[in-house]
């Protein structure tokens, strides 16, 4: 199902709202919010399901242990998930980070933390570079901000990722 900009910005707003949330619900944690990268109209796909699917098994394992809550969204404006975490959030935006850096579907998850503040703490916090472009190495923000690359080049290199996934 195609999803309209409107949809998408009151998801954003809605995904905000339940973030804050649960941060004043579990007073002192740390919030993952999980989301999958996905160019275009269509937000839920097999392959947008299959990144979400690794990045909840990813993060339920490296935090089971001391997992405060967790709870899941499959949505038409794309997969959610949230898990809240009695670390400092700078002890798991690392672990987040190593995700994103490391697994082979890692490049599609985007994995949001944020602190006691309810806002998100970048990379920079921690001593990490920015995320890379999935097709030039190059810094993501600044392909995407450029249109360096089609659409249909993005598609590709994130359908050969998932393909060699499963």
């Amino acid at each position: 199902m195609m999803v309209s900009l409107d949809a998408l910005l009151r998801s954003r707003d809605e995904r905000s709202a339940r973030q804050k949330e649960l941060l004043a619900a579990f007073p002192g944690c740390s919030l993952v919010c999980l989301t999958v990268i996905v160019p275009g109209e269509v937000k839920r796909t097999r392959e947008s399901l299959i990144v979400a699917g690794a990045g909840v098994a990813e993060l339920t394992g490296r935090f089971a242990g001391g997992l405060k809550h967790a709870e899941f969204r499959d949505l038409e404006t794309g997969y959610e998930a949230y898990f809240v975490l009695p670390q400092k959030a700078s002890e798991v935006k690392a672990v987040c980070c190593s995700i994103e850096e490391n697994h082979p579907l890692g490049r599609l998850m985007d994995i949001d933390v944020l602190g006691t503040d309810a806002l998100p703490l970048e990379r920079s916090a921690i001593g990490l570079p920015p995320r890379k472009c999935l097709i030039c190495g190059r810094e993501a923000r600044v392909c995407m901000r450029l249109g360096a690359h089609g659409r249909a080049e993005l598609e590709a290199k994130i359908k050969q990722m998932i393909n060699a996934y499963v």
